[in-house]
């Protein structure tokens, strides 16, 4: 396999930087797993937390290396520091307790009271993988969880994806009801809808728990216990069996680039120091996100993500992980106010090399735990190598986000005209991708539709969306947004790369924004939840576009376009008109908002085609100026307009403000 520094000339100056960051990754993989695999080394949380002994009995471990006393307390023993409760040193920073089994039940509630020099406090334990929140007070506990069924998983993985149609979730908001939705109500009402669309991959985000609901899941405190709020681990354990059964593979936004500073719930101050698993000092703080950021050198950082990944992988069979604050973790700025325009930024010295090498053991163990497991690293820094396999001397990650795809198309929507639109630009912005490296493209996720922001169909139509999305309506911004809705998502999945994501209810225009309850809106889950009735109702127009956004995944992924790269045929900068050709399929594009062409001619390949998508059709809530079925013959003369590679010429009906599909016959 070639080295990244031979297929990217620019990187060849940074060659022995390059070299230099693979041996030094090669070195602590040996470093941690000496001659064996990787995921027979990191089974920390086998070994901390409580666990059931064969025999009935419990045993409870913690690393505390500034503790001085721990005591396991909970309303098994009126909350007290008892002897009987007390764990004893076993060396080297760790604690072990063992206690009867008729002292522990299913369902009971503990914490850690650990004592340092100088104080002491009530604590989670760190490797504690079942949290409870009291309604009434809010404090978050650790619980016993043994349940006397244990679930009978039904399901095999569901394979290999090496071009996966995402779905992005949020389980908390897959309800209609203005409440926390539950794993079962996804299960039930959620996971059909996806099934349909066609989307084979669920990325499911706030998975890990988090104290403050609004944080999106993005301020963990307990890295391996399932959010509570969502339902048991039976029922999680149910919903990825499920989406199994539907050949549906299972991913999770995984957060290892911060911890929350919480002490009472999270890592911070553990066991009164500020750098168990973190930088000490200043440097352990981070400076937009008020979070802890981890020592990514420390074997104990190490050996606790490690085996956190493999917890997840291994306890609820999840497929994959999408990283989460990537940049922030590569770079010692956090990727703050910078821009990003040199290769040599990658290899300065502002580098957490630390980061960069515990990022490539994850995505390792990974492919060790399921070769058909995958990683999606979230970067906005573009790092080279980031996304490229190991052995070409790569970090190792399968692929990563195409984060400005979304952000220009907001710079588009917000800052031009329709007619101001560059096919040019867009076209390059689309595909201008590394090659060596495997990319998820999105016109929006979730970050697009937070408050403060407005997602693409409301910036096309705003105020308009409350009036006039029924069907007996007449309105041209309505018109206006719904044809671009359906052209953008259609143009964004067609060049994607490797893989294309959808943030759950965008694929029908989900109207307004996500807003967590909180303080500011009177604690309202009005926002943060989504309307599947407006979907479902005939009368609007909602459910058209859903049925668009379902035959465009269909296609795509039935004729498996993003198995070959798309070539660019024409971009008519006048005429607003974009056509490009991928595998056996022409997407022709008219962006103009008044011009439609009768017999536009451009060079193309020769052959027979028939149209197999129009966003025009009625059932997508078009005009229907195309015909039903059309067959489409090339022509063997030389078309000046086009790509000069095709001495055939193909002319199109295109009206304006559609896109249709031609397939070879």
């Amino acid at each position: 396999m070639k080295k990244i520094y031979n297929t990217d000339p620019w990187l060849m100056p940074f060659k022995d930087a390059i070299d230099a960051r693979h041996e030094h990754i090669w070195q602590t993989l040996k470093h941690v797993a000496g001659d064996g695999l990787l995921k027979d080394a990191v089974n920390n949380h086998l070994f901390f937390g409580l666990h059931k002994c064969q025999d009935g009995s419990w045993v409870f471990r913690e690393y505390a290396p500034n503790a001085n006393k721990i005591f396991l307390i909970g309303d098994f023993n009126n909350w007290k520091r008892t002897d009987a409760y007390a764990l004893k040193p076993m060396g080297s920073g760790n604690w072990e307790l063992k206690v009867p089994e008729m002292f522990l039940r299913h369902g009971q509630l503990y914490k850690l009271y650990i004592e340092w020099p100088g104080g002491g406090g009530e604590r989670l334990p760190s490797y504690v993988t079942r949290v409870v929140q009291d309604e009434v007070t809010k404090v978050f506990c650790a619980q016993v969880w043994d349940p006397a069924r244990k679930y009978v998983w039904k399901h095999g993985h569901a394979g290999k994806r090496p071009h996966p149609f995402i779905y992005e979730c949020h389980i908390g908001m897959g309800s209609e009801k203005e409440k926390v939705g539950t794993f079962e109500e996804f299960r039930k009402d959620v996971l059909p809808r996806v099934k349909q669309l066609g989307y084979d991959t669920l990325q499911i985000m706030a998975l890990q728990e988090h104290p403050y609901y609004g944080s999106f899941g993005y301020q963990v405190s307990n890295f391996f216990a399932l959010s509570s709020r969502f339902g048991t681990p039976e029922e999680f354990k149910a919903l990825v069996d499920d989406a199994h059964g539907k050949g549906i593979a299972v991913i999770m936004d995984i957060v290892h680039s911060h911890s929350v500073k919480n002490t009472l719930e999270g890592l911070a101050e553990f066991d009164g120091t500020d750098y168990l698993y973190f930088h000490g000092g200043p440097k352990g703080d981070h400076p937009a996100w008020g979070s802890r950021c981890f020592d990514y050198g420390k074997d104990e950082t190490r050996f606790f993500l490690l085996s956190n990944v493999k917890y997840w992988m291994e306890e609820y069979h999840i497929d994959g992980f999408r990283f989460d604050g990537v940049t922030s973790m590569l770079y010692w700025d956090h990727g703050l106010g910078k821009d990003f325009t040199s290769y040599a930024q990658y290899f300065d010295g502002g580098v957490d090399e630390d980061a960069v090498i515990y990022l490539s053991l994850a995505c390792r163990l990974v492919k060790e735990m399921n070769p058909n497991g995958f990683t999606i690293a979230e970067d906005m820094s573009g790092m080279a190598g980031l996304a490229a396999p190991f052995e070409a001397f790569g970090v190792g990650f399968d692929f990563r986000m195409s984060m400005g795809i979304a952000d220009h198309w907001i710079k588009w929507i917000k800052e031009k005209s329709d007619e101001q639109w560059s096919m040019g630009e867009v076209w390059w912005e689309l595909t201008n991708k590394r090659a060596d490296e495997k990319t998820i493209s999105y016109a929006e996720c979730h970050d697009q539709a937070l408050v403060g922001d407005k997602t693409i169909i409301f910036r096309l139509m705003d105020k308009e969306m409350y009036f006039a999305m029924n069907k007996a309506s007449q309105n041209g911004i309505v018109d206006r947004g719904i044809a671009l809705h359906k052209m953008i998502r259609l143009v964004t999945a067609a060049t994607a790369g490797d893989g294309y994501l959808n943030f759950m209810g965008n694929e029908f225009g989900h109207p307004e924004w996500i807003d967590f309850p909180r303080e500011g809106n009177g604690w309202s889950f009005k926002y943060a939840r989504r309307q599947w009735s407006l979907e479902d109702n005939d009368l609007l127009r909602y459910g058209d576009l859903r049925n668009f956004d379902e035959a465009m995944v269909h296609l795509i992924r039935e004729e498996n376009l993003l198995s070959v790269r798309p070539e660019l045929l024409v971009a008519d900068e006048e005429k607003k008109i974009l056509v490009f050709l991928r595998k056996n399929c022409i997407f022709a594009l008219n962006f103009s908002p008044t011009g439609s062409f009768a017999d536009y001619g451009f060079a193309a390949p020769a052959g027979e085609y028939v149209k197999v998508l129009d966003s025009d059709q009625p059932e997508f809530n078009g005009f229907g100026r195309l015909a039903g079925v059309e067959k489409h013959i090339s022509i063997a003369e030389k078309c000046p307009n086009g790509n000069q590679g095709y001495d055939h010429t193909l002319k199109l009906y295109l009206p304006a403000r559609t896109a249709m599909v031609l397939k070879k016959v």
